[in-house]
């Protein structure tokens, strides 16, 4: 007897079963008709973001107003989500990096979204609870949020930690506030 695993049904149960804030519901609802993420922060601080992946990452400065607007819809899925594992990619995580380092502006956008999204450098196998890149895409799909393929390959690289990976998942992934 063999015995299939259909991963993209798996998400679509633990999207289902989730209990997702109105307010996030809402922006969820925005970013979807948009077709980007770029109305949750200002103009203003969207081009600061979008300068300092240009800079820190020269290499990828033509990609990185899509970097940023990723970033946003990562931050947004995990704040919609965060009894569930969530890993960005390599891309992905330069624009999450680069916001996490305005902290004023970071925590803002936390509380706007209704709780803090923690980084979590994964520092033992396991640690991430399941977090993969292929496993958030197939969630911000079944959120209806945009994805820009492109920019999901390849895990985040999270110096420091033991694995070299990160994720938003805190405490066992659950919400720690």
């Amino acid at each position: 007897m063999t015995v299939t695993i259909d991963p993209a049904a798996d998400v679509r149960t633990l999207v289902a079963e989730a209990h997702i804030p109105a307010n996030i519901g809402e922006l969820i609802a925005q970013t979807r008709a948009a077709g980007n993420a770029r109305a949750l922060i200002s103009d203003t601080l969207f081009g600061r973001l979008v300068a300092g992946v240009a800079k820190d990452h020269p290499e990828h400065a033509g990609l990185a107003e899509r970097i940023v607007d990723q970033a946003l819809v990562f931050l947004l899925a995990c704040a919609a989500l965060p009894d569930i594992a969530l890993a960005p990619s390599r891309l992905v995580d330069y624009g999450w990096h680069g916001f996490i380092q305005r902290t004023v502006d970071y925590a803002d956008i936390c509380q706007r979204l209704g709780r803090f999204v923690h980084h979590v450098p994964i520092d033992e196998p396991g640690q991430g609870g399941g977090a993969t890149v292929a496993r958030t895409v197939l969630i911000l799909r079944e959120l209806g949020l945009p994805v820009d393929q492109e920019l999901w390959t390849g895990s985040a690289v999270c110096e420091g930690s033991g694995t070299g990976s990160c994720s938003q998942c805190h405490q066992g992934c659950v919400d720690s506030n």
